[in-house]
């Protein structure tokens, strides 16, 4: 065997022995709004796992825009958005999102991940100095380091620590990287104070509203809760593939920065344009979300559902986070959940620390609350058997 493949031979030892194993296995879910047939659904997974917390993505209104939009623009956008790539379907995207967060100004992505590394890329550079949480995604982590900033990692909400670092710097421009709600814990930023703590240095803040765009604030998000919306050193990204049930990603704020990213921003510039289905589709749900707050409501209920029955502290967002600690264990209660046929979230290293692994819940505006509660009860329980002390059924 030669050198490379006995790496990886190792590689893939090491995660079987830690329960870090990963795959793409293809499953069944249900909910509501699924078309999935009555005798069919016995063999499905209700869904705690996916990021599709109003149930979108299959919703019929969704379905049809997308169809629509195949019929007049085709399947692709056959090349980058500053070639022939930018079709009427995404400046109708752009104007939904700007009318659902209050922000002036948007530019869509192929991904929330691609967005996040264009905001950081095309405002990074040795004269910006880039401060972000430690609890920030991998996305935002490497726009960081792909920016060639000098960069700064505070502490998870440790607003002192990022006074600090913001009054001691040395570059002439700093940007803060925040979530406004965070994908493992699924607890919230204080935007308020950190837009005031930027505000006081001269920063620009930029806010990863991936899991509060369709949830926070009636599902305008968290940054419009806050009155932020069009703050001048305030910036969004999103991505279409969570609350918006489609695809692809997007920055929001002043136009001014718009533009600076349409000429400088790799992963837009070198990258095809979003598929005007996507594009279509995430529009509809935007002018869903503003019209129906009730989704967003929907969501929270169900979310102190599973806090409730689990006996935790209930998240800020959708995600309900229930401590596991070894990674062994959380894999297990996973597959065991999934057998009985819950889908959960597990998450474990390096998505989290050592003996920080945890089972992610997450709550969807489609699921009545009696399926809810009677997944969380099988969660709690499973849970408490393995680990007793850790959760109990309510």
């Amino acid at each position: 065997m030669g050198t490379m493949q006995q790496w990886l031979t190792d590689k893939a030892d090491v995660r079987t022995r830690r329960g870090t194993v990963r795959n793409t296995t293809a499953r069944t879910i249900t909910g509501r709004n699924s078309a999935t047939s009555d005798a069919a659904a016995r063999d499905t997974l209700l869904d705690l796992a996916s990021n599709d917390y109003l149930g979108l993505s299959t919703d019929l209104r969704l379905k049809t825009a997308a169809i629509d939009a195949i019929g007049r623009y085709g399947t692709g956008a056959r090349a980058s958005r500053v070639v022939t790539g930018t079709q009427p379907v995404h400046a109708e995207l752009e104007e939904e999102l700007c009318g659902l967060t209050g922000q002036p100004a948007a530019l869509a992505f192929s991904s929330g991940y691609a967005a996040n590394l264009g905001i950081l890329t095309a405002l990074g550079g040795p004269g910006t100095l880039i401060v972000r949480d430690e609890h920030c995604h991998a996305s935002l982590i490497d726009g960081a380091r792909l920016s060639r900033s000098p960069i700064e990692v505070f502490a998870h909400g440790d607003l002192a620590a990022l006074d600090r670092l913001l009054a001691g710097r040395s570059q002439p421009r700093a940007a803060v990287v925040v979530e406004s709600v965070y994908s493992v814990l699924g607890d919230a930023s204080d935007l308020t104070e950190t837009a005031h703590i930027c505000a006081k240095h001269d920063a620009l803040l930029v806010v990863d509203e991936a899991h509060g765009i369709g949830v926070a604030g009636g599902g305008r998000g968290a940054v419009h809760a806050a009155g932020l919306a069009g703050a001048e050193h305030v910036v969004l990204t999103a991505t279409l593939s969570k609350a918006l049930g489609a695809q692809g990603g997007a920055v929001l704020g002043p136009p001014a920065l718009r533009a600076h990213l349409v000429n400088t921003a790799r992963s837009f510039i070198f990258d095809t344009g979003l598929a005007p289905a996507a594009a279509a589709a995430a529009a509809e749900a935007c002018r869903i979300i503003a019209a129906d707050p009730s989704l967003a409501q929907a969501v929270l209920g169900n979310a102190a559902v599973i806090a409730q029955v689990c006996g935790i502290e209930q998240a800020a967002g959708a995600v309900q986070s229930v401590p596991v600690g070894r990674s062994e264990d959380t894999v297990q209660l996973a597959v065991r959940l999934e057998d009985a046929g819950v889908l959960v979230g597990c998450f474990r290293p390096p998505s989290v620390p050592d003996g920080n692994s945890r089972l992610r819940l997450t709550a969807r505006a489609d699921l009545a609350q009696e399926q809810v509660r009677q997944a969380a009860g099988l969660v709690a329980g499973m849970v408490a058997a393995m680990a007793p002390g850790k959760v109990a059924a309510r």
